[in-house]
């Protein structure tokens, strides 16, 4: 079955074909690295994720080509340098950093390339330029701005009316623009603001102008295959085709567009405005990467996702179910070819539910044989996860895995030493009264033929 995915700008499911297979193109938006990304901006992560390691398997690691972009010039990035006295590279380097950290401890991959908005500026510059040159954007007023009138399709990705996105404030209405939809390519700089010289002054470049350039120059005029957050699609994404085109006698900027739907706190969506924001940074305090991965998955990616507690002690009981399982073979860290069936369902526009569906088959099945079969179809089940981005602990240690606030291992182990003592010297009382303390605290103790093994509940 070949790879489909749904096409935000065709509304419609269509079968994925590669300009060229021996380099299947993707770019997804990445962080603006001026603070802690929150849970909604990693499940775009982890789902862009779960594509990138799909395209991988379709077309083979070395075919497939994909950037995330890190935007470090900002307002927002201006205002925290102002606030906290720190620099700007300070900051933009410091939330970098934990966004690759955060990301990696929830399996997401480092992508082929990450380009910096900074490290493209003259290419902006020369972007702009064009533009002007075919009277698609004009100078007003110390900026420049890209006029919506241009181009004819601009609204067909977002299916959002101009009219009722200026009522909305999706846009910012200022007296130097010719229409309210306008958008800044190049605004100006004062003395304290990060700037760089233009034929328009000492500026900066706008955002969408980032994300057009950086494609162009690390991936090519047309990509197959352009991600991000639904919130993207406007006005970002839209900005982003409507200016490409422009300046590339209307060529498309990327043969498909995806994007994944919006986490939400109860009937809210999160955001900060309505203080409901939650961290993936503190998040991963007190639960293992994978199964906030496993959470951020349990829901198809088009799909509105609920955030609760129990979604993640949910997902973190699904994948004590499995490791308990994986813990009867040999850990290895080998990549084996996963069993059709997950293939399928992945496949299926990365059909999540239908793929946790046959993992959880796939254990059924294993918990039902014996020996060298049991064994094999354990391994399997293994491979399945694996093309997911689960099972990469050694179960041992997802069982010991504790957050800050728990029993240290040392102490444990001292406590497991002590209760065999007392075993030996036939104190049992003392014996059951160390299981009893561990067990206050969430420890279960298993007596096996080699001894006594524990684990967190």
């Amino acid at each position: 079955m070949p790879l489909t995915i749904y096409d935000t700008l065709a509304r419609e499911k269509r079968a994925f074909e590669p300009a060229d297979k021996k380099r299947v193109t993707m770019y997804v938006c990445g962080p603006t690295v001026y603070s802690y990304a929150h849970i909604g901006n990693a499940r775009a992560a982890v789902v862009f994720d779960l594509l990138y390691r799909m395209l991988r398997h379709e077309y083979g690691e070395n075919h497939v080509v994909y950037a995330r972009n890190i935007t470090d010039i900002d307002d927002k990035i201006i205002k925290a340098a102002q606030e906290t006295g720190q620099s700007i590279n300070e900051i933009t380097e410091k939330f970098a950093k934990i966004y690759r950290d955060d990301m990696g401890a929830l399996g997401v991959l480092s992508p082929t390339l990450e380009p910096e908005a900074t490290g493209h500026v003259a290419e902006m510059v020369a972007l702009i330029e064009k533009l002007i040159a075919k009277s698609a954007a004009y100078v007003a007023d110390g900026h420049v701005l890209f006029s919506v009138d241009a181009f004819d399709n601009y609204g067909a990705l977002s299916g959002v009316d101009r009219d009722e996105m200026i009522a909305g404030a999706r846009v910012e209405v200022a007296p130097y623009k010719k229409s309210a939809a306008d958008f800044v390519l190049w605004k100006p700089s004062s003395d304290d603001e990060p700037g760089w010289d233009s034929p328009w002054g000492r500026g900066r470049p706008g955002w969408h102008t980032e994300c057009s350039v950086m494609i162009d120059a690390k991936l090519g005029r047309m990509i197959d295959i352009h991600g991000g957050g639904q919130d993207l699609r406007f006005p970002h994404h839209e900005n982003e085709i409507a200016q490409s085109a422009c300046a590339h006698d209307g060529a498309p900027l990327a043969r498909y567009w995806m994007h994944n739907g919006f986490l939400r706190m109860g009937s809210d969506k999160m955001s900060k405005s309505l203080g409901n924001v939650v961290l993936a940074h503190d998040l991963l305090k007190d639960w293992h990467g994978e199964v906030i991965r496993w959470a951020l998955l349990s829901a198809h990616y088009r799909q509105p996702l609920e955030w609760t507690d129990a979604l993640l002690q949910q997902s973190k009981k699904q994948l004590d179910r499995f490791y308990r399982l994986l813990d009867e073979i040999e850990f290895s860290d080998q990549m084996d070819p996963p069993p059709d069936s997950i293939v399928l369902a992945l496949c299926d526009d990365l059909n999540t539910p239908e793929a946790y569906a046959g993992l959880h088959e796939l254990r059924d099945i294993a918990g039902q044989m014996e020996g060298r079969a049991r064994i094999a179809a354990i391994a399997k089940l293994r491979n399945a996860g694996r093309l997911m981005g689960f099972f990469h602990a050694k179960p041992s240690q997802w069982f010991r895995g504790a957050d800050s606030d728990a029993i240290d291992e040392a102490v444990i182990d001292a406590l497991l030493k002590e209760r065999s003592d007392a075993r030996n010297s036939k104190n049992f009382a003392r014996a059951d009264e160390i299981r009893d303390q561990l067990a206050a605290q969430g420890i279960i103790i298993e007596d096996g033929p080699q001894g006594a093994s524990w684990r967190r509940e």
